[in-house]
């Protein structure tokens, strides 16, 4: 009745009483000069059942993507963490080391960096490219580093900006 059967024979009886031999395909129960209506409303109301069904299945498979994804999303940050956790270095030879805008530093001196902190830091081969010549601002994003290289000294806490009036 009503399945994927391709170029069957209709069968019902013609005005003559011989069979109708005409070819029909999909769901149904005769073609379509035999068809009743109430055949056709049952056709219909699989169709559209069929269609639902898909449409529910497409929407749980894409809900179960999603849990998929952010389940791994979330193995992968707890994984950074452990891998950040052991590597983090927070000092080297009694300097405090610091993380600015995304590249590690050490810092000497009296007193603790915390993030936020604005520093000057010293020239390098890009810092001359993206802000012209001698020291650049830059500021503190996170304390310790991952990086296991050498590390650039900061020069000094940034000088405080006058705040605008207005």
């Amino acid at each position: 009745m009503f399945d994927e059967v391709h170029h069957r024979p209709c069968g019902r009886p013609t005005k003559s009483g011989a069979p109708c031999r005409a070819q029909f395909s999909g769901p149904g129960f005769a073609c379509k000069l035999h068809t009743t209506d109430h055949e056709k409303a049952l056709v219909e109301a699989y169709g559209q059942g069929l269609e639902t069904g898909r449409a529910k299945e497409r929407a749980w498979r894409q809900r179960a993507e999603a849990a998929q994804v952010e389940r791994l999303e979330r193995q992968i940050r707890t994984l950074r963490e452990e891998l950040d956790a052991k590597n983090r270095r927070f000092d080297v030879d009694g300097d405090q080391v610091v993380t600015v805008d995304g590249y590690g530093y050490r810092c000497g001196g009296p007193g603790t960096l915390e993030v936020g902190d604005r520093v000057l830091l010293p020239e390098n081969y890009v810092s001359a490219l993206r802000h012209s010549s001698g020291p650049f601002p830059g500021t503190v994003t996170e304390l310790g580093t991952t990086y296991t290289g050498t590390l650039s000294r900061i020069i000094s806490r940034a000088p405080a900006t006058p705040r605008q009036t207005g």
